[in-house]
């Protein structure tokens, strides 16, 4: 499916740069056209070459014209979205190409657990400067393992339902949480990359992003970042903890040196400090959408991992 250019012109007061080559992938994933960036992206170049401006006082700060020259890392936007989010993925789409991609062309991969409608992939092709993908959710990936006891389980919704816990009683924000925790990165799509930024439909972004932060975090070795941290719903986790603190018994292999247990402890593991990352991704369920959502992340190995900080992700 080619670009539109009258739902362009209908959304934007400024097409996206190389949208009217672009063509939206299918929901396999595969396409003839090419990603704008595909002759930049690379990791042998010298960063003096291309300097980045990351205060006011840099040269370069307010040259917020054009396609920014450079290097590209491997990475691309993520968003998990239904049908019915089509207007309102496409004001954060809006938001993220006016105030950074327009002048970086990077890729959007689009998840769903039903297949995308042609509206959907019209829209959003028209404002995505990079190229666009499609992917349908494997079943196995989007409800309950086997190994679950389905009443119990809809004995604590209901439970949690009449204590007015949030999402006490939804089923689809338990899958997304499991999906998002352990089978987002492993999706046919996202294996083509190295590093995400996801964006939730209705977030927005209120200044211009005066450098690429995938190259930021590359060129100082940074995994993971996120937007803030608040206190979570301790009502909606009442075993998490044991069972975290279970793993890392049974499992010392899997923690990594370095961790971030100082910053969910305040006694060296034994209890959580309710401090949970707001992001976009990685191990931690995702909240509502929040106003700015600067979230790129670098996933190694493709494993979850404890200690997530999470944001722009790395996907190794």
């Amino acid at each position: 499916m080619s670009n539109s250019a009258d739902v362009t012109a209908t959304l934007r007061t400024t097409p996206p740069a190389a949208a009217t080559t672009q063509n939206a992938a299918s929901s396999t994933g595969t396409s003839d056209a090419s990603s704008p960036n595909s002759d930049k992206i690379t990791t042998q170049y010298d960063p003096a070459q291309f300097p980045m401006p990351l205060t006011p006082t840099d040269p370069g700060w307010n040259d917020l014209a054009g396609i920014r020259d450079g290097p590209r890392m491997n990475a691309t936007f993520v968003t998990l979205a239904r049908n019915s989010d089509v207007w309102e993925i496409a004001k954060s789409i809006r938001h993220v190409e006016d105030r950074f991609n327009r002048r970086y062309n990077y890729d959007w991969v689009f998840l769903n657990d039903q297949p995308f409608d042609d509206l959907f992939k019209k829209v959003t092709t028209s404002l995505v400067s990079g190229k666009t993908h499609y992917g349908l959710i494997p079943k196995e990936h989007w409800s309950f393992p086997e190994w679950i006891d389905k009443d119990k389980a809809e004995k604590v919704r209901q439970d949690m339902k009449e204590r007015k816990i949030i999402y006490g009683d939804s089923i689809s924000y338990r899958h997304m949480c499991r999906f998002e925790s352990g089978f987002f990165f492993r999706q046919e799509l996202m294996l083509n990359y190295e590093w995400y930024w996801r964006v939730e439909p209705s977030v927005e972004l209120f200044c211009d992003i005066h450098y690429d932060p995938f190259r930021f975090m590359h060129e100082n070795k940074k995994k993971y970042s996120f937007v803030l941290s608040l206190y979570e719903y301790i009502e909606t986790i009442p075993t998490l903890w044991d069972s975290v603190k279970k793993f890392i018994k049974n499992h010392p292999e899997h923690v990594a040196a370095g961790n971030s247990m100082g910053f969910l402890s305040d006694d060296g593991g034994d209890s959580y400090n309710r401090c949970h990352f707001v992001r976009p991704p990685h191990p931690i369920p995702p909240h509502p959408p929040f106003t700015n959502p600067l979230p790129v992340v670098q996933l190694r190995d493709r494993q979850p991992q404890l200690a997530p900080l999470q944001g722009l992700h790395r996907l190794l």
